[in-house]
């Protein structure tokens, strides 16, 4: 029996993968709009009172975290649909690295919940005290930070490997795989920063990061027009 990726032609892959990347627009909300905002740097108290203000806010940035985690899997599997014919097994594992980022990302969010749970429940209050409750939500926060960030460093190997295996595609222009690559040794740098070389200022490497974007745009520009079926093209290249 055929697998669902040998039945969908190429052009609805890099569609629904073109559309799953908008949907992670929504991450850049909560950062700026939201974690930006209502995050103070070096005053929990400060913090806690604007999350505390603002609830509702806070709510719509969990929800578009949780928005472009969902959407990380799903842009996977099209992907994988998308560029299994150049290598099947790498195209898996490539996007098993981006499941396991959006994975750890998704668990990660859970402790921004936690953060709404210690703050609206008085017992809490009573058991930690103010300060202690701040100090508490806090390092919640923190906790959430550093796990989506352990989380970019399998996104950064799927992104080389997306890379190369653009590159390699024949009917993706091999600039966007060029651009991945590019991407994912930023994310790498990024990612490895405070542990290799904390005092070094690299906020100049997120330029690289545009050309994930970049594909993003290829893939809703140029990605629906891409002919044949996943099945026909394994099939001509003998593969």
């Amino acid at each position: 029996m055929n697998s669902p990726a040998t039945k969908t032609s190429l052009n609805t892959f890099g569609l629904i993968a073109g559309i799953g990347c908008l949907f992670m627009l929504t991450s850049p909300f909560a950062e700026i709009m939201v974690y930006g905002k209502l995050v103070v740097a070096g005053n929990a108290a400060e913090t806690c009172k604007n999350i505390s203000a603002h609830e509702t806010l806070f709510n719509a940035g969990i929800l578009s975290y949780l928005l472009n985690f969902i959407a990380d899997i799903v842009v996977a599997w099209a992907l994988y649909g998308l560029l299994r014919p150049v290598n099947a097994a790498l195209s898996l594992l490539t996007a098993w690295f981006r499941v396991v980022y959006s994975v750890i990302s998704l668990v990660a969010l859970v402790n921004l919940v936690t953060v709404l749970r210690l703050l609206n429940n008085a017992d809490y209050i009573k058991v930690f005290g103010p300060n202690q409750l701040h100090t508490q939500v806090w390092l919640t926060l923190y906790v959430f930070r550093d796990g989506w960030s352990l989380g970019f460093f399998f996104f950064a190997i799927h992104l080389v490997l997306l890379g190369y295996l653009v590159f390699q595609a024949g009917y993706i222009p091999r600039i966007m795989g060029a651009f991945l690559i590019i991407a994912g040794l930023g994310y790498f740098i990024n990612t490895l920063q405070p542990f290799l070389f904390p005092g070094i200022n690299i906020d100049y490497i997120t330029i690289t990061f545009f050309g994930e974007v970049i594909f993003t745009f290829w893939l809703l520009i140029k990605g629906w027009r891409i002919k044949g079926s996943t099945l026909e093209i394994i099939v001509n290249n003998g593969l």
